[in-house]
């Protein structure tokens, strides 16, 4: 059976330690989010394994994951955080690397979209670690919104030898109901082969409350144009999907909007790019 794969989620625990960013609309999720919460719904879904992203900016957090993701039988891959603008970022992959369950580490992300530089992905200091992280042979989450596309294209194109991964879509502003400015930053990423994109995220771009399927159809159909399923994958960004409904209205909205392609083109989106672009192993483990 071909894999099923969430190819984004998180696990926190704000007894353990300090989230700032959940506050105000988001404060509703300050509490714990760990496995045996998520292990059900990736049941009621037949979903085979998923990537655990990180949400703190310390290698930390990083570490723990990747030690709780080894003792988690459904993760099978883990995104982390180092400092790119560090001139060590080789060597604080590798400390990740050697710690207890260092074999999930899969990739690193950044929220871009926090730093208040739109161009922080040009500085030299950011592209000297991105470069150590492609021959680390790690992918690099990029977490921006419009604001950052511009800026995030041409780091992309700039180092063909790094492996991308577009989060969210760059957060499509659904709710606002004008999406020309981010579908036309967003195309060109979709022309350099070295970039993938998630399909995640997507309802709480959305109104949380009134959201429908169609609110979400735009964006999909333009990342299956622009990206094709080779790089498409599928994720829900559970816990903070919860903001607009449950883990199933997330996966599910997504999964009926590509119900017309192809079997096999679905299951590249469901599972089988995660496979390859964060380098996941045997599907049968």
């Amino acid at each position: 059976m071909p894999p099923v794969i969430d190819a984004h989620h998180s696990f926190w625990d704000p007894e353990a330690r300090d989230y700032p960013w959940l506050k105000g609309d988001l404060a509703m999720l300050r509490r714990r989010f760990g496995p045996d919460e998520l292990a059900p719904e990736l049941t009621a879904q037949r979903i085979t394994g998923t990537v655990l992203a990180q949400t703190l900016p310390e290698t930390g957090e990083s570490a723990a994951l990747l030690a709780l993701g080894a003792a988690v039988p459904f993760v099978r891959g883990v995104v982390g955080w180092v400092d790119l603008t560090a001139p060590d970022v080789a060597g604080q992959a590798e400390q990740l690397r050697s710690g207890p369950g260092g074999e999930l580490l899969a990739g690193v992300r950044h929220r871009v979209h926090d730093e208040p530089d739109p161009d922080w992905l040009g500085r030299a200091d950011v592209r000297r670690g991105l470069l150590a992280l492609g021959e680390a042979g790690l992918a690099f989450d990029v977490q921006v919104r419009t604001r950052e596309l511009p800026a995030a294209l041409d780091a992309c194109a700039s180092l063909p030898e790094v492996t991308f991964v577009l989060d969210h879509l760059a957060a499509p502003p659904i709710a606002s109901g004008d999406l020309s400015a981010w579908g036309r930053a967003l195309l060109p990423l979709g022309e350099l082969p070295n970039v993938a994109a998630k399909l995640s995220g997507l309802v709480t771009e959305a109104d949380w409350h009134t959201w429908s399927i169609d609110d979400l159809r735009h964006p999909v159909e333009l990342a299956v144009d622009a990206f094709g399923p080779h790089r498409l994958m599928l994720g829900s960004d559970w816990p903070t999907c919860l903001l607009a409904g449950g883990y199933s209205d997330a996966i599910d909205a997504v999964r009926y909007l590509l119900a017309e392609l192809p079997e096999h083109e679905q299951d590249e989106i469901r599972g089988g790019t995660a496979m390859r672009v964060y380098g996941l192993g045997d599907p049968s483990a």
